[in-house]
């Protein structure tokens, strides 16, 4: 009787057709061509102390702007829409009667492989903690949506900040930063092959701290969790009440955002830093999903942001490549000649370039190059 009781507990499909989401293309292209401005202005990890030799005046107003509305929240929407892809996988093959669970485990064992080619490049990857993060998802989802929330209200919160800031605790970085001293020292003045032995020798270790340092190690989680509950509850369709939904959003995180930007966090900042940082990416992506579906002039231009977000992964990995081609010292060391702006430029014509190989790209194909890779290693064992 109890095992029943507990089977019943269990989320089950509502068997409801999953059709492509363009609006969430847009969103991951907005989140790729944003990671890439981003890692522009940090010259691709680059922190040097030599001055830089090409600069502007509007240089740290640019660097302040772009942190504001970047830093912190592109990650974001780019780990809510991997729970958002997890979910459609997930659902269309309970759908026919399968089970995901270890294929998905497989297609992270994947994903981890496509991070370590990108780490190899750029010391900055975020797929190896996906694809690590990522399998929890597995017995979550297995979760009702009423467990779920729950789960996502706690990691919301910050509980890990919360605990070192109610206890007292402090948390040593000090490895995270010799570990960047490494690294950049090989970035600036290292071969080619020196980076690349240096980053696939830090590169895991230094981003799973960073992500302790900025509070991602929970919020990474929260927004997978989260991204898969809204699949559950099919709000990135024009469904129902989905619009007002988004609209509430949007008003209550500009008015939290609004107040937040005039608090002085003082002790607090590593515990709501986080905080303020997921309410504007909330901000965003209600924008974005509310005038997608109000006006057909935003949703013409971000159709080309769409084209964009379906070769994601392709996109990522090329940014690192030639990213750091263009900033590291073993390339053309812009590192140091190029001030935040001029570097903002170079990000600007490197998501031209690359949405241009796009476009060439779906004339011929109805996927990116490494998303067919990765869908046929996945499903490698199953016949056509």
């Amino acid at each position: 009787m109890q095992r029943n009781l507990f089977h019943l507990e269990m989320y089950k499909t509502r068997s409801l057709p999953n059709t492509r989401i363009d609006v969430a293309d847009a969103l991951r292209g907005i989140a790729v061509a944003g990671i890439i401005l981003y890692h522009s202005v940090e010259h691709f990890n680059i922190f040097t102390e030599e001055p830089i030799v090409h600069t502007l005046p509007c240089d740290q107003t640019v660097a302040d702007v772009l942190a504001w509305l970047l830093s912190g929240k592109m990650y974001g929407i780019f780990a809510m829409l991997f729970g958002l892809s997890f979910f459609i996988m997930n659902d269309n093959q309970q759908q026919k009667g399968y089970n995901f669970s270890g294929r998905f485990a497989w297609r992270m064992c994947l994903l981890f492989m496509f991070g370590l080619i990108n780490v190899a490049f750029y010391d900055g990857d975020i797929l190896m903690l996906y694809a690590v993060y990522g399998l929890l998802l597995i017995p979550i989802s297995y979760l009702p949506s009423r467990v779920v929330w729950c789960i996502i209200g706690l990691l919301t919160i910050q509980p890990v900040e919360l605990f070192c800031l109610l206890t007292d605790t402090t948390i040593d970085h000090s490895t995270m930063w010799e570990l960047y001293g490494k690294i950049n020292s090989m970035h600036e003045h290292g071969t080619f092959w020196e980076n690349t032995l240096t980053n696939l020798r830090y590169g895991f270790e230094v981003n799973f701290r960073f992500n302790v340092f900025s509070g991602r190690l929970t919020q990474l989680l929260c927004l997978f969790i989260l991204g898969m509950q809204l699949g559950r509850q099919r709000l990135f369709y024009n469904e129902g009440n989905n619009l007002k939904i988004w609209h509430a959003i949007f008003c209550i995180s500009t008015i939290l955002v609004f107040a937040l930007s005039f608090a002085n966090f003082g002790e607090l900042e590593g515990w709501l830093k986080p905080i303020y940082n997921l309410i504007i990416l909330l901000m965003i992506v209600s924008v974005v999903v509310s005038a997608w579906y109000a006006f057909n002039g935003v949703r013409k231009v971000l159709h080309h942001l769409c084209i964009f977000g379906r070769m994601s992964l392709t996109n990522y990995l090329l940014q690192s490549i030639i990213g750091c081609f263009i900033f590291c010292g073993y390339g053309l060391a812009c590192y140091y000649k190029l001030g935040i702006t001029y570097a903002v430029i170079v990000g600007l014509a490197m998501v031209i370039v690359q949405y241009c190989f796009a476009r060439f790209w779906f004339k011929s194909y109805s996927r990116g190059p490494l998303e067919g890779l990765w869908r046929k290693l996945m499903w490698i064992d199953k016949k056509e």
